[in-house]
């Protein structure tokens, strides 16, 4: 059979790996130009874009309906953890850290729930779980995003919430990897250094992330703190961290998505252009930019000019690009 892939340009390429938001509960004439052109390969809803679940599912199929260069259905996107990060009323019932109290069958459970809201709102992909550990005195165990302390706990809890999503048919994203439970600060306001070592990032942190991946999850996210026992660079611009790290010792064979391009704490390191270039060559497979329409085009420009340049190969984004559709196809009702 004749390779879908194969027609596309180089900017339709570089488009399917971008993920955008966009502002208020219509969806703008500047995102339907793009699907269409096949400049965008998924969205991501906020509260902001929800006036009634049904009013987005009727946006989403809104943007299902445009004819667009790659068939399978546009990836839909929301964090739907519970507790503090839930952009939608109904399931889960409470935080990742109430829920991970309950025990595992009862995460799945909720997991499954979370995915026929999530469905029903016309999402495809909730970014969740968080499976960070829930270190004393970190964010994350402040603010209830972590599921538990211990890598064992949050390995069975990730896991079965995963189990539950994606049986519901909503793809899971498992965040923010390598880990940023240590952290005080909020990962999305300043760029954290965690200052452990490989051995013990390896013997603890990567543990939920090894075990959720086992158990099928389909997007890994890749963080904005920097690891100094693995690369000087932040994680989601870092190939030893997002391609040896994640897919050779982890053997991640699904998306990698960048946690938020558009987050105060990346601005200092680069402009849209340069921090789309270094997520890509990282090997990042899909480029998150959830609030500046204008910065994500920036950085889908600078993609395609860095493969007429040479400094990306087109052979490495069609990869990628085919790893997308995969999952396209995998949440396609």
């Amino acid at each position: 059979p004749r390779d879908p892939l194969a027609s596309l340009t180089t900017r339709q390429l570089a488009g399917q790996r971008m993920v955008v938001g966009y502002v208020g509960t219509r969806v703008p004439g500047w995102l339907l130009a793009r699907v269409r052109r096949g400049e965008v390969g998924g969205v991501i809803a906020f509260s902001a874009n929800v006036r009634s679940r049904g009013a987005l599912a009727a946006q989403m199929r809104r943007l299902q309906r445009v004819s667009r260069p790659v068939g399978p259905p546009l990836l839909t996107m929301i964090d739907q953890e519970g507790g503090l990060v839930a952009r939608l009323p109904g399931a889960p019932s409470g935080s990742a850290a109430e829920m991970g109290r309950r025990g595992a069958a009862y995460v799945r459970r909720q997991g499954l729930l979370t995915a026929a809201n999530l469905r029903r709102a016309g999402m495809n992909v909730n970014l969740a779980p968080v499976v960070d550990l829930g270190r004393p005195g970190s964010y994350q165990a402040r603010t209830g995003r972590a599921f538990a302390r211990s890598p064992s706990a949050v390995a069975a809890l990730g896991s079965a919430f995963v189990g539950g999503l994606q049986q519901g048919g909503v793809a899971a994203a498992l965040k923010h990897f390598p880990g940023v439970g240590g952290g005080a600060p909020d990962e999305d306001l300043v760029v954290q250094t965690v200052a452990l070592s490989r051995a013990t990032l390896r013997r603890t942190d990567e543990v939920p992330f090894a075990a959720a991946i086992r158990a099928g999850a389909r997007l890994v996210m890749t963080s904005t703190a920097r690891y100094p026992a693995l690369d000087r660079r932040v994680a989601m611009l870092s190939r030893p961290i997002t391609t040896t790290e994640l897919r050779g010792r982890l053997g991640f064979r699904g998306v990698a998505i960048t946690d938020d391009l558009d987050v105060i704490a990346m601005r200092p390191l680069a402009g849209p252009g340069e921090l789309a270039v270094q997520a890509t060559a990282a090997g990042n497979d899909l480029l998150l930019f959830a609030h500046d329409p204008d910065r994500a085009r920036r950085g889908l420009n600078a993609v395609v000019a860095a493969v007429r340049s040479g400094r990306l190969s087109r052979a490495a984004l069609v990869a990628s690009v085919r790893r997308v559709v995969a999952l396209r196809g995998a949440v396609a009702r």
